[in-house]
């Protein structure tokens, strides 16, 4: 593994050093473009399962013990291509598998495109160590086979092995920040434009007014559309998956219940070179809805180097649960950890890759075009 490094998010020459190391396990080696500046995209498999529910390991039992015992409801070959239905649970194999070191562990969440179109994937490890598993979390020195777990909500879609429906990212000891380090970070690199609210991390609220007449303030996906190639950019036309949403009189908006929207944050955000930022949930008690489905931040992320020039928003992929819910313009609803890096890393988001968020504002995934 690289050397000169602290604790921390591990930067892409540490990620592929890892893999040169048989850390991580890729049959065909690792494709080119696998390696982010501060995570792996993981790939689908050949294999799937329709399940009957999600499921997670207890230790003494594997994933594929489970399957067996009967969660399994049929099997499905992705070598060509599958149609996975939306309201439906699978399991996917994936192509990589682990043996990290006992100093190294990792954590997972899926990839922008991926949140954008209402499929909800979480990683699963083949096993438990010396606790229950958790969805997204890889225990430190974890050895095995690896799964994701894929939910479409509102699309169905069509996947084949070596489509990208999530990233992993590892870690070496201590990567948060306290509150009192983000406070000082946004002192000396300044994190948003303007004032910056820092309460169990950067508060990000929702911007539900700040557009050019005839800009729409959102997005909200239709039922019953089209199914969607997760790997085909910009082959969809967006007003056949989406509504927009007009901006209206004080700035408010009502969530129905089950509905899915694409919502921007009213922050400019920058993530500096030495940094990695994951979006959580601000707290349940402010309101019935899940903001966030794909919330990692890559080093770069908003960053220019010209503090003018900084700032990018951050997309929110927002659900409301049982009840209808009023958004109101500049209400919080995320907020976002930031992460030290354990060195910088050799590429920056949006600087000698393709990367195509940065700079966005209001933005649907890469599988749309829009008029």
């Amino acid at each position: 593994m690289a050397t000169g490094m602290t604790d921390g998010v591990l930067p892409d020459a540490a990620i592929s050093a890892l893999a040169a190391d048989g850390g991580i396990v890729a049959a065909a080696g690792l494709g080119e473009r696998q390696v982010q500046p501060a995570s792996l995209d993981l790939t689908l498999g050949r294999r799937a399962w329709r399940i009957r529910a999600s499921f997670l390991p207890r230790p003494g039992k594997t994933v594929t013990e489970r399957l067996a015992d009967g969660l399994a409801m049929h099997e499905l070959d992705l070598t060509d291509g599958a149609v996975l239905e939306r309201g439906c649970v699978y399991l996917v194999e994936l192509r990589e598998s682990l043996r990290l070191p006992q100093n190294v562990c990792g954590a997972a969440n899926p990839k922008s495109s991926t949140g954008r179109i209402d499929v909800f994937v979480r990683l699963v490890t083949e096993s438990a160590i010396s606790r229950p598993a958790a969805f997204d979390e890889i225990p430190a020195g974890y050895a095995g086979a690896l799964f994701a777990e894929v939910c479409p909500r509102t699309f169905s879609i069509l996947a084949r092995e070596g489509s990208t429906l999530n990233q992993a990212r590892f870690k070496r000891g201590v990567a948060a920040l306290t509150d009192a380090e983000l406070t000082a970070l946004h002192e000396r690199e300044p994190l948003v434009n303007g004032a910056a609210l820092i309460a169990g991390g950067l508060q990000v609220s929702v911007d539900l007014a700040r557009r050019a007449p005839g800009e729409p303030i959102g997005w909200r996906a239709r039922r019953h559309a089209a199914l969607i190639d997760v790997d085909q950019s910009g082959a969809c036309d967006a007003e056949a998956y989406f509504d927009p949403i007009d901006r209206t009189p004080g700035g408010i908006l009502i969530l129905d219940p089950d509905e899915f929207y694409i919502l921007a944050s009213k922050e400019e955000l920058a993530i500096p070179p030495d940094f990695a930022a994951e979006m959580a949930a601000i707290s349940p008690g402010l309101g019935e809805f899940r903001v966030h489905y794909a919330g990692f931040f890559d080093p770069g992320f908003g960053w220019s180097g010209d503090r003018a020039q900084n700032g990018s928003r951050a997309v929110l992929e927002v659900r409301s649960h049982d009840a209808p819910f009023v958004l109101e313009d500049g209400q919080p609803v995320a907020r976002l950890a930031y992460e030290r890096m354990a060195a910088r890393p050799t590429r920056l988001y949006g600087e000698d890759m393709a990367s195509n968020y940065q700079g966005q504002a209001l933005k649907l995934s890469r599988h749309f075009r829009t008029r």
